[in-house]
């Protein structure tokens, strides 16, 4: 039976482990991607699948990962897709339509934007992808989404590839109503949620969220 969903684990900074811990379910198909496979191990846990071109995993990890069953795909260390890109297609071929993208948001610059810019892939519309290190997560708002979170936690919405128009929220400090933001302006920044739920939509354009929890 197909488990529900996949959740990657890449090579950059897990802020918070116990958090992330306490998002995994019994059924998730979980990915080791490349160097990711350190965050798994920290956790206690085995991947389903190790995937990159492995210039960050040990010869002995990926002997003892094959003699334990766990499947391995390899890529060329030259190739024109990231190690994150090549494990989104595959999980999206294999039929998942929720993704969490767990370790992705730390370390090179270039790097972080390169993950959040995959989230506008158009091979992942109609997929729940997010991007989590136990402490932030982001995601895309094409409509409509809840956050759920606590009173207090700061949100930030960026309006991505030109003007998002008709912005509505519920359970913001700051609120906004049928609004248009622009890309070159900072409109969206540090609002506040009132409480454990906060919804927002839009009715024209794209919305990157970044939702950062309290401590």
């Amino acid at each position: 039976m197909k488990r529900q969903r996949a959740v990657l684990f890449v090579n950059g900074n897990l802020v918070c482990p116990d958090r992330v811990r306490s998002m995994l379910c019994t059924d998730d198909f979980l990915v080791a991607v490349d160097g990711g496979l350190r965050h798994l191990v920290t956790l206690g846990l085995k991947p389903h699948l190790l995937i990159g071109d492995f210039d960050s995993v040990a010869p002995d990890a990926l002997m003892h990962l094959e003699s334990a069953g766990v499947m391995l795909k390899r890529h060329p260390v030259e190739k024109d897709e990231t190690d994150l890109e090549l494990a989104l297609q595959y999980v999206v071929a294999e039929g998942y339509r929720e993704v969490l993208i767990v370790a992705a948001l730390g370390g090179r610059l270039d790097q972080i934007l390169g993950n959040v810019f995959l989230l506008m892939s158009p091979s992942l519309e109609g997929c729940r992808v997010r991007l989590v290190d136990g402490h932030e997560e982001v995601f895309l708002i094409r409509a409509c989404e809840t956050i759920y979170g606590r009173a207090g936690d700061v949100v930030s919405l960026l309006p991505l590839q030109g003007v998002a128009e008709g912005v509505t929220t519920e359970g913001l400090q700051y609120p906004l109503r049928q609004e248009t933001l622009h890309p070159a302006r900072t409109r969206g920044i540090s609002n506040v949620m009132l409480g454990e739920r906060a919804v927002i939509s839009l009715r024209k354009g794209l919305l990157l969220c970044v939702h950062t929890e309290v401590c």
